[in-house]
């Protein structure tokens, strides 16, 4: 049977549908079916039935090869679809063609073509995601940032998102605005990019695109990070330094020591009551990224802190815990410039920053990683206490100082 491609309106000045259809002479009727796909006029072969321009390197002509390559599925579909009914010596009608379309195709809502609206049902399905792959409400905030960005990026440069144009050029466009106007670290990008990437193959497996371009996409290499982290002796001092004036900053410093001394993340350790207190361990389920029960052994600084507090740690934001400690530092005298090293795309930016500005909620547990693994303690006791299944992640956690690495090398290499 003789099939053909069309223009839903071949006159238009905008982009307009392309349709397949065939006629059926048993039936007297022509099949129409929508392709999903839409060109301008202007820039289809009407003698040929197809885009013009397939040849070059040009983001046009790759736009064009993407959408031959699509229709073409419809046509090799049709084209196999009647061979096998003649095979079968049988003879197929308009209906049946129509559902079999509908079943290779998986037709979708208009929605589909609307990339946010697309990006809110992958949010649903992730937060509805009962499976034992579903993610931690701290990945579904990061998905609902990534959409955010996106948003910003379409606002900011005016470049419309669609799933047909998310090439090469789209890509650097996006990359060039992360790095010069959001100012993201090659670590921050290549999360980001990562997430996009995840959003897009998603699509892609339910049928709301048929681009793949994104693919291609390198991802920015990641950098380690220069962040700091105390030693046993510091915390020491921390911990044993006079707040009685300003009770608030004891609070804060009670919090970061037990958080140094555990390696929890503050969203568990906030929350520890003493039915969690179990024969010496701290039991609680770290839901933050594994849904895995810690089971932590107290110590001598933990356990004061605990027996100091009735076993009801002190409760308080992340953002006002991060705020708060960066003034325990400063009342500690603690602000002596420090250099924090950057990158952002190609370029390695170098700070002066005072010490207390980079202390947050995360050095505790970079610090008790730190601390442990110089002790020599084994990475997998470590990462039981930290709930870490990635050793690549866990690692980006150990942070030795100066002072360290020369002890190091001076036990190893002495006469």
């Amino acid at each position: 049977m003789r099939f053909t491609f069309n223009l839903r309106k071949p006159k238009s000045e905008t982009e307009t549908l392309i349709v397949f259809s065939t006629y059926f002479k048993s039936e007297k009727k022509k099949f129409v079916y929508s392709t999903g796909e839409s060109i301008l006029p202007a820039e289809w072969d009407f003698e040929n039935r197809q885009p013009k321009g397939l040849t070059g390197r040009s983001d046009k002509a790759e736009q064009h090869r993407v959408i031959k390559r699509q229709i073409d599925r419809y046509s090799n579909f049709f084209v196999d679809l009647i061979n096998r009914y003649k095979n079968i010596h049988e003879e197929i009608d308009i209906e049946t063609v129509r559902s079999e379309f509908d079943k290779e195709f998986k037709r979708v809502e208009a929605v589909s073509n609307k990339f946010f609206d697309v990006y809110e049902l992958f949010l649903k399905f992730k937060k509805n995601d009962s499976s034992d792959n579903a993610n931690s409400a701290s990945t579904i905030r990061r998905y609902e940032y990534n959409k955010t960005l996106l948003e910003h990026f379409q606002r900011d440069t005016k470049i419309s998102i669609h799933f047909n144009k998310i090439n090469d050029s789209f890509y650097n466009s996006y990359l060039n605005y992360c790095i010069t106007i959001k100012k993201h670290s090659a670590n921050t990008l290549r999360r980001n990019v990562g997430l996009l990437k995840t959003f897009l193959n998603w699509a892609l497996e339910n049928n709301y695109t048929y681009y793949s371009d994104f693919k291609k996409f390198k991802s920015p290499k990641a950098q380690i990070t220069d962040e700091i982290a105390l030693t046993l002796a510091e915390v020491k001092n921390l911990f044993e330094y006079d707040f009685s004036k300003n009770k608030k900053l004891e609070r804060v410093r009670d919090m970061f020591v037990f958080g140094c001394s555990t390696g929890m993340r503050i969203s568990n350790y906030s929350k520890v009551k003493k039915n969690d207190i179990e024969n010496g361990y701290i039991k609680v389920i770290d839901k933050k990224n594994t849904d895995k029960q810690l089971k932590i052994p107290l110590n001598d600084f933990s356990q004061t802190i605990l027996k100091k507090y009735e076993f009801k740690l002190p409760s308080l934001s992340t953002q006002k815990f991060n705020e708060y400690i960066k003034d325990v530092f400063e009342e500690m005298e603690l602000t002596h410039t420090v250099k924090k090293v950057t990158r952002i795309g190609n370029k390695i930016i170098e700070l002066d920053i005072p010490y207390n500005q980079r202390i947050s909620s995360h050095t505790a547990r970079r610090s008790f990683i730190t601390i442990m693994k110089n002790k020599k303690i084994p990475d997998k006791i470590i990462m039981e206490f930290t709930g870490h299944k990635s050793l690549e992640v866990f690692n980006k956690y150990y942070k030795p100082n100066d002072e360290d690495k020369k002890n190091f090398m001076m036990n190893v290499w002495k006469l």
